[in-house]
């Protein structure tokens, strides 16, 4: 299933996507869920009736007819793993670490799949396309071989980074967590729509200019690793999202280096997942 959080009008709405159409949860079945992570956290008791509800009811809208929005709008937690890819790895000219590498993107970088990426001014913002998992029930101290049971779902993301910021301390979450940097959608794609998370294409394009292309099964740390280390040191929480990761080809790599500029055009795919795609924009 995929579930999504949009507006037509002025109102947040929750949906389920079918295929090019989107039928409102909010508007057939108004007292169900008031947003996604009270829907993630109560899907055990919900998912009968949603599934029951798609299979008998029609469409409300277009998908062209509506705006689609962060499915989860204000992310409890946003985690990023870092250096877990190796050719980002070799390209970073770093070496393979030993430990996984974490940082936060704070709740508030949470941005829409095709709203405005906000750039610095000057701009050295750069894209990173990521896998990103959706906490279900979540958990703490999730052994590797129970963490599967322990993700709802998966979306595309685009961890940006405005590298000044990153690289002037050794701490990154600042230069990673600026307004507008944690675009991710288009939507959840429940996690038995994807029997293998670690078999998916991934790709970035700037301008229609494919400057990532790598699959899932690369990842340095695989996804219940990432579960495990991370729920070591504290609860995961339903609707908390972990971005597992960028492939080699990141801007700031390329000789000279490309960073983001005003109206260039981001497009991140991932197979059975779909795409985000955000413009740039200068700020003042």
């Amino acid at each position: 299933m995929k579930l999504a959080t949009f507006t037509r009008g002025s109102t947040a709405e929750l949906g389920i996507i079918k295929g090019d159409k989107v039928l409102s949860l909010s508007r057939r079945a108004p007292g169900l869920a008031p947003d996604m992570i009270y829907l993630i956290a109560n899907w055990a008791a919900l998912e009968h009736d949603l599934r029951n509800l798609a299979s008998t009811s029609s469409h409300d809208a277009a998908l062209s007819e509506v705006k689609l929005l962060a499915p989860v709008r204000r992310p409890g937690k946003i985690f990023a793993i870092g250096l877990n890819y190796a050719d980002h790895i070799a390209e970073s000219k770093m070496p393979k670490p030993e430990h996984q590498v974490w940082f936060t993107k704070a709740a508030t970088s949470a941005n829409g799949p095709f709203d405005v990426i906000e750039l610095t001014t000057p701009s050295f913002v750069d894209y990173e396309v990521e896998l990103v998992v959706v906490i279900g029930k979540g958990g703490r101290r999730i052994k590797a071989a129970d963490a599967p049971a322990s993700v709802f779902g998966y979306c595309v993301g685009n961890d940006v980074t405005e590298r000044m910021w990153q690289h002037r301390t050794p701490q990154w979450s600042l230069g990673k967590s600026f307004d507008t940097h944690a675009p991710f959608g288009p939507w959840i794609t429940t996690d038995d729509e994807v029997p293998d998370p670690h078999a998916l294409d991934i790709s970035c394009s700037v301008n229609g200019e494919q400057r990532q292309k790598s699959n899932t099964r690369h990842l340095v740390f695989n996804i219940w690793q990432q579960i495990e280390h991370l729920s070591t040191a504290m609860t995961l929480e339903p609707g908390d999202l972990i971005f597992t990761g960028t492939p080699g080809g990141v801007g700031a790599a390329m000789e000279p280096r490309q960073f983001l500029k005003d109206g260039d055009r981001v497009r991140c795919e991932i197979e059975k997942l779909g795409a985000i795609e955000n413009i740039c924009a200068g700020t003042s």
